[in-house]
């Protein structure tokens, strides 16, 4: 995750390609789509295009015991939980709604 968001909040296209299986898929519960964010997001392409120079103020967390981001607030706002398969992550999952955000177990690392 640490090398995730340097890449993400620097804008390193290339080392966000480096992460990302070729066939990444980012989805949205739903929640994000209702701010503009797309519903499903298909190719490392394309998902390092919607990280790039973005996820300043996440932070690496657990989600339901895998790893994940959150931004910070006084609550969650969004969660993103990863899929990691032979070191790439292969999915990613945006969590918005606010009652899937209260069932979640989510550990705050480095806060």
């Amino acid at each position: 995750m640490e090398a995730f968001l340097a890449a993400s909040r620097g804008g390193d296209f290339g080392a966000l390609l480096a992460l990302l299986d070729p066939e990444v898929v980012l989805r949205d519960d739903g929640a994000a789509l209702r701010n503009g964010a797309p519903r499903e997001v298909r190719g490392a392409a394309a998902v390092a295009e919607t990280f790039a120079g973005r996820a300043r103020a996440a932070q690496p967390a657990v989600v339901n015991g895998a790893v994940g981001l959150w931004a910070p607030g006084a609550k969650p706002r969004i969660v993103f939980g990863f899929a990691i398969s032979r070191g790439k992550i292969v999915a990613i999952r945006m969590i918005a709604e606010p009652d899937r955000l209260g069932r979640l177990r989510l550990t705050i690392l480095n806060p």
